[in-house]
């Protein structure tokens, strides 16, 4: 039976995992990252099925398949690639793990030392694993260019076409995704062809706006910047650090901030990121460096952004990659947020 959410499993020793890796580290071209071997041993719970995922490398952001993955809880520490401070959730092939009850006695002692001088013919190796994190061919004075599950996306996994139905019948077997929210995603693609240009749209987006209002829910996501052309961006340096509360601003007041192709000094604006309009949160960590998933070189923000506790991608209004399970985390610009000096949330649930 194909692993559910929320059931328990153990990641395999390091040993066994190390059989299964090529000596690129890799399992069907999936990296094992170093900072892996750490849960080895330990029992977990599945927080989704990786059957799909998005591409964030190729700038197209459609839907992909993958074959036997999971997510756990655990994300990417980023210590192995520069401090890469994105947090990424970790794809874990199902060879990697075992199912076990959750009030089984699990033994969690592994050793985690690099295996150097273990023979070659061996197999893969840990140091074998870390050399894997970067490429070996590179020129003296070039930038280091890295390899993670991130940057070589494109080679584990297969194209998925978004109106293929068994991606969405595997969202609700596995539990990623209730048939609830899966109608509700298809409801606001159906709707979305109609809330386009100005004659038709107009209208159905003032009236969509009116009944989300009604209910409590989300404004209409696919709104343009109205930052006028020309204009300086709007910035703020509210000095953010993690376990500061912060509220975010409406959502017409970030569209201020925005140009008409939602951006801000080059950080984009996402239609996922309307559902925390006007909500309250803590502040998880500060992004000031990311690893580039299209060239594998660290790069760093001119001005850092921030991560807030629970604030993921849904992949609710993302017509070609509906349902996708990678939780990515939002980078949030200080001028989309305020200050909270009351700890106690008049406007939502606070996250975290």
């Amino acid at each position: 039976m194909k692993p559910q959410v929320g059931n328990w499993i153990e990641v395999r020793s390091k040993e066994e995992i190390l059989a299964t890796l090529d000596q690129n580290g890799r399992l069907d071209e999936l990296p094992f990252m170093p900072q892996m071997f750490q849960y080895c041993g330990q029992r977990l719970q599945i927080y989704k099925r990786a059957h799909k995922t998005c591409d964030t490398v190729s700038g197209v952001y459609v839907g992909r398949r993958m074959p036997e993955a999971v997510h756990l809880e655990h994300r990417c520490d980023g210590q192995a690639y520069g401090g890469c401070q994105a947090e990424c959730l970790i794809f874990w092939k199902e060879a990697w793990l075992k199912p076990v009850s959750h009030d089984e006695s699990i033994d969690v002692s592994h050793d985690l030392r690099p295996s150097a001088g273990k023979p070659r013919d061996a197999g893969c190796t840990a140091d074998d694993v870390w050399k894997g994190t970067r490429e070996q061919n590179g020129q003296d004075g070039e930038k280091i260019k890295y390899i993670c599950q991130a940057t070589q996306l494109l080679n584990y996994t297969a194209p998925l076409k978004s109106w293929d139905p068994r991606q969405y019948i595997e969202d609700y077997r596995s539990g990623n995704a209730s048939l609830a929210q899966i109608f509700d995603s298809f409801l606001f693609f159906g709707f979305a062809i109609f809330a386009r240009g100005d004659h038709l749209g107009r209208p159905a987006r003032w009236l969509y706006d009116r009944f989300q209002a009604l209910r409590g829910g989300t404004p209409y996501p696919r709104r343009k910047g109205t930052l006028p052309a020309g204009q300086p961006f709007p910035v703020a340096s509210l000095d953010l650090q993690p376990g500061d509360l912060v509220r975010v601003k409406s959502y017409e007041q970030i569209l201020a901030t925005l140009d008409p192709r939602l951006s801000n000094l080059g950080l984009n604006w996402g239609e996922e990121l309307v559902p925390y309009c006007g909500r309250t949160y803590r502040v998880r960590s500060r992004v000031e460096k990311f690893l580039d998933e299209r060239s594998g070189i660290l790069r760093k923000l001119k001005t850092p952004a921030v991560i807030l506790e629970g604030v993921t991608c849904q992949s609710r209004f993302s017509n070609w990659r509906i349902g996708c399970p990678r939780a990515i985390f939002a980078w949030w610009r200080e001028v989309w947020l305020e200050r909270v000096s009351d700890v106690k949330n008049p406007d939502g649930p606070e996250a975290g």
